[in-house]
């Protein structure tokens, strides 16, 4: 009798914790690298840098030429020529950190490009998450594409509140 009892309570409670928190796993880079317009949008994203990363080359490249040509006639220069040519090398140097922060930097160009191209398909897909977190009732879901990260989570489960109510914050 006694054993029945136990077994009856640890099903019960079983079935309580499965109840409890339903969670699913997805792979988000795996959902997007099967999406087209995805493969499409990257493919654009890549073409964009590609052509940024070229004109910052070549104006590397004659930069790097201005140097050498600077290092070969430094001997044969003025004072007043040799602080013209190296304003000179110093303004290029500039112009070209200037041209990679605009292209590549932080809220740059590919930046923006991948805004515009890449986070509508993205959202997308956390819309379509939402629908199957509600849809089946999950809890939480799961994101093991770049570790693990949670995508979505029932507002009710937030205990963000009882935290700041135990700090004394109300």
């Amino acid at each position: 009798m006694k054993k029945i009892f136990l077994l009856s309570l640890c099903f019960s409670m079983l079935g309580f914790a499965v109840q409890a928190q339903r969670y699913a796993i997805i792979d988000s880079k795996y959902i997007l690298e099967k999406l087209t317009d995805y493969k499409e949008a990257q493919k654009k994203l890549d073409l964009f840098s590609e052509q940024w990363q070229q004109e910052i080359d070549q104006k590397q490249a004659a930069m790097d030429k201005m140097y050498k040509d600077y290092d070969a006639e430094q001997v044969m220069l003025s004072d007043v020529l040799k602080k013209k040519r190296e304003d000179e090398l110093y303004n290029k140097e500039k112009e070209l950190r200037d041209l990679q922060k605009k292209h590549f930097g932080f809220e740059g160009d590919l930046f923006k490009k991948r805004q515009e191209l890449i986070k509508p398909i993205q959202d997308r897909v956390y819309t379509a998450v939402q629908k199957l977190a509600l849809d089946k009732q999950y809890d939480f879901i799961l994101d093991k594409s770049e570790g693990i990260t949670v995508i979505f989570a029932d507002p009710k489960l937030d205990r963000s509140d009882d935290v700041l109510r135990n700090l004394g914050v109300k």
